[in-house]
Order: C-alpha cells, then structure tokens, then sequence
C-alpha cells in the first residue's frame, strides 16, 4: 500500500512537472509571437506614411513588459492564497482574455471608422484595444513566472537538482522563443509575408488560439499540484538594512534590465532592420528571428555544460561577442549577422542573476524579487529604438547603438558591477 501511494506522488509529481514545461513553451511562444505581430500591424492598422510608426508599433512590445512590474505582487499574492494549480488557472485565464481583446481589436478595425489623431497620424483605435491586449496577456506571463519559478525550485522530481530543473525549464521556455516566428509565418498567417498582412488574416488565427488556450486551461485545472510547505520564511527573521543598500544587487537590476531589453530589442526588432533593408532580407525576416530565438536555445544548452568558467568571466566573453557582432553587423548593414548574438545573450540573464544574488543570505530571497523589476527593460529599449528608427526617418540602421550601450553596461558589471560591497562596507 505504501509503495503505491509513493508511486503515485511519483507520477503525480512527474504530471505536475510536464505541465509546468508546457507552461513555460506557452509563455515562450507568446512572449515572442506577440513581438512578431509588430510587422503585420504596421501594415494592416497603421498609416503608411505616418512619422511616428515605429515608435507606436514598438509600443506592442512595451505594453507586454510594462505588466511585469505592476502584476508580480499580486501574482505572489495569489500564489500564498490559492495555491499553484489555481494561481495558474487564473492566470491562463487572463491569457485567454487578453487574445479575445486581441480579436475584439481587429474587428474594431475592420468594422468601425473611429481614428484618433496623434501628432498629424490617423491610428485606428483597433490598435490601442491591441496594445491593451498585449498588456493583458503580459499579465498572464507574469504571474506564470512567478508559478514556474518557484515551483521548479522547490519540488522534488527524482534526483534532479534545483538548478537541472531550471535550466529544464528554460529550454522549454527558449524553445517556444525559437518555433514563435516560424508559428505566426506558417500555421498563423500561412506564408504570406508580414509586410502584405491583412487585417482580416487575424480573425481565424486568433480564433484558434482561443479554442486551444481554453483546452490546455481546462487540462491545467484538473491538474492535482500539491502544495510545499517547507518554503517559507521563519516568521522571526528580520532584515536589519535594506536590500538595496549591497551594490552589487543594485547594479544587478540595472544589468537585468539592459539584458532583457537588448535581447527582446534584437529579437523583436530584427524583423524591422530587414524589411527595412528590403529584397531579400525582407522575405527572410521571420528565418531571420527565428535563428535568433534558436541560437540562444542552443547556447542556454551548452551552457549547462560549463562548471568551470566564472559567471564573470562568461559575461565578460559573451558581451565582448555581442558588441562584436554589433558593430559587423552595422558596417555591412547586414541583419543576419544580429542572428549570432542570441549565442551570446544565451548565457547573460543566468550569470547577471547568479553574480547579483551572490552572499545574499537571507536577502537572498528579497533580491530576487527585485531583480525580476529589471524585466522592464524588454519593453523600453526596444521602444526607445523605434522612436530612435523614427527620428532618423525609419533607418533602423544606427539605431544598435543603443543596443551596444546596453551590451557596453554589461561588459561593465561582468568586470568590476558585480563584486560585493555594501554602502560604506565590503560584503
């Protein structure tokens, strides 16, 4: 009897593990899916001629970001009131919400004339109920993230390790990064190119993807997740200064914050560079992010491999590459060269976070909250450099200067940012 009921924690274990995989894949997939609609609502809901384009279709990506700060708390909250399976039904919930205000804001466009003037420009208000959905369904990743992360910290699934598990989990993540443009070129709008979408070409798709995000909700809820308990902090442990007060947590945020925005800015923006660039470039824009997406998925995985290299000194080499390829892929205005970049993104978000936790004790968990409102940055840098592409009459070409400033900071914390010092002490 008792061996059965071990057996069954077992499988049921294993079952809750799979789901939180699959978790992941969807926040991956959307988060990237999302970014590659920029193109096909530029041209299907936006002026052609307007001066302001960029800036208003990297709003998309701005929108989803701009949740992580503003949806973490109550996404813990959640977590400590009801529990992991339902937190995630919630939250899978508010995906499904954000992809019907999706459909709700091409159908305004399609079916309504109502236009708002901005700066000269006529925008269709189909598009500001979209940049709401994007926030939406922002929400919706968060406070999947907030599930996933501490779930696959803290439960038990054979003999694998804390950190196996998360790095389990990233793949999953990184793989739906990676098969994202190939969905929304392929099986979502079937090949057409995303400079000739049609806001009708939206309807069905979006259709669709509800259907499924409401059988996968449905399967998640029925879904047994037992809960830990041996997680929590001692009701007794008290913090006799402020996290912020150690530097290299400090800096640490700042570098998340570069980090998430200049890999969401190659990936999100790539596509951008090459129909600008127009030919060839332009037909092969979602290969183009789709390689992105699938090099950093390669390097997160080789990266697992490596032990002996500080986290400092991958940094430090991994930055190095990015200005690199940068600066290549500038001189030859060539946006394939961006694709190589996602190697060396791949290995970042680890190192920053391992070097920025680092002799925390018990700020350890404190810190870790705060790095998480570095996220932001994967909706300003990219929005920056839309309005950087507009203000120099949409040549997206100078504007990785802004890309390499970021990748300059982290060459910076990879060198001296992370060592630990508090205000007035070394730690």
């Amino acid at each position: 009897m008792n061996q059965n009921n071990i057996r069954t924690k077992v499988v049921n274990a294993f079952a809750v593990f799979m789901v939180m995989l699959i978790l992941y894949f969807i926040v991956g997939l959307f988060t990237v899916i999302n970014q590659q609609f920029q193109i096909p609502l530029q041209t299907a809901m936006l002026p052609h001629d307007g001066n302001i384009t960029n800036a208003l279709v990297t709003m998309l990506n701005f929108s989803w970001f701009l949740a992580y700060p503003l949806s973490e708390g109550f996404g813990t909250r959640w977590l400590e009131k009801y529990g992991y399976r339902k937190t995630s039904f919630l939250a899978l919930l508010i995906l499904v919400t954000g992809l019907a205000i999706y459909e709700a804001a091409v159908l305004f466009h399609i079916y309504t004339p109502v236009r708002i003037s901005i700066l000269g420009n006529q925008i269709s208000l189909g598009f500001f109920i979209f940049l709401i959905g994007s926030f939406v369904i922002g929400m919706a990743a968060t406070v999947l993230q907030v599930v996933l992360n501490l779930y696959l910290a803290v439960c038990q699934i054979g003999k694998t390790t804390a950190l196996q598990r998360q790095m389990i989990g990233g793949t999953s993540n990184s793989i739906g990064m990676a098969v994202a443009p190939l969905v929304i070129s392929y099986l979502i709008f079937y090949g057409t190119p995303l400079h000739d979408i049609r806001t009708e070409q939206f309807v069905v798709p979006l259709i669709i993807l509800i259907l499924l995000m409401l059988v996968i909700t449905f399967f998640v809820n029925r879904t047994q997740m037992p809960s830990i308990d041996n997680i929590r902090q001692g009701p007794g442990e008290t913090l006799e200064k402020s996290v912020w007060s150690f530097r290299h947590l400090k800096l640490g945020v700042w570098g998340i914050f570069f980090y998430v925005g200049i890999e969401v800015a190659v990936g999100a923006n790539i596509n951008m560079y090459a129909s600008e660039l127009g030919g060839t470039f332009a037909t092969n824009a979602t290969h183009m992010a789709a390689l992105y997406w699938g090099l950093l998925l390669l390097g997160r995985f080789l990266g697992s491999f490596i032990k002996k290299v500080p986290s400092e000194k991958q940094l430090v080499i991994a930055s190095i590459g990015a200005i690199a390829l940068l600066i290549f892929a500038m001189i030859a205005a060539n946006p394939w060269v961006l694709t190589g970049i996602g190697f060396f993104h791949s290995i970042m978000w680890p190192a920053i976070f391992t070097l920025a936790i680092d002799k925390l004790g018990k700020y350890t968990t404190k810190a870790s909250g705060v790095l998480t409102m570095g996220v932001v940055g994967g909706g300003i840098i990219p929005f920056l450099q839309g309005i950087f592409a507009d203000l120099l009459d949409g040549n997206w070409r100078w504007t990785w200067l802004l890309v390499i400033a970021g990748e300059v900071y982290i060459l910076y914390y990879g060198i001296n940012g992370y060592k630990l010092k508090t205000k007035g002490q070394e730690g």
